[in-house]
């Protein structure tokens, strides 16, 4: 398998008050990088406060590369126009998943990562014990644009044959 550490599905659940790049409203549609891989939703015309519940599934080879996540505006006639980006790090995620939680209850929180000046957090992620697997939620506020939010959840999915450590 070539050093694949296993599989991480990003869900885009929503964007919150995305900036307007047409008039009075936007076509917004999100990009997620990793090293080479690049992943994209579906377009979701006219709101700006869309609500994707999309997964996009990245194959992680690198565990140390942050994963960048840009938006964008739809534009038929013209280039389409950047509405923000950001950037996280999966190690405290990962840290999380090596740890031993078979006897710990559903819906324990691991570890709480706070926003600093070195994150794109817009308010307290949560690494949580749910239903028999590690999930974080994050709330990323977008740079390089008036306003904006992405809120988007982690999920681990391992693969045989490929180890974690």
């Amino acid at each position: 398998m070539n050093n694949l550490k296993g599989l991480l599905r990003i869900r885009i659940k929503r964007g919150v008050n995305l900036a307007v790049r047409d008039i009075n409203t936007s076509d917004p549609y999100i990009i997620i990088r990793m090293g080479k891989q690049k992943l994209k939703t579906r377009i979701m015309e006219r709101d700006v406060n869309p609500v994707w519940n999309e997964d996009l599934t990245l194959f992680v080879y690198d565990t140390a590369l942050p994963i960048k996540l840009e938006v964008y505006d739809h534009d038929f006639f013209s280039t389409d126009d950047k509405m923000g980006d950001a950037e996280f790090d999966i190690q405290p995620f990962l840290e999380g998943l090596k740890m031993n939680l078979k006897n710990v209850p559903s819906g324990t929180v691991i570890t709480r990562i706070k926003p600093s000046k070195s994150n794109w957090l817009a308010e307290e992620s949560c690494i949580t014990w749910r239903n028999n697997v590690v999930v974080q939620d994050l709330c990323l506020r977008l740079r390089h644009v008036e306003c904006g939010e992405v809120e988007i959840e982690l999920h681990w999915i391992d693969v045989p044959g490929c180890k974690l450590v």
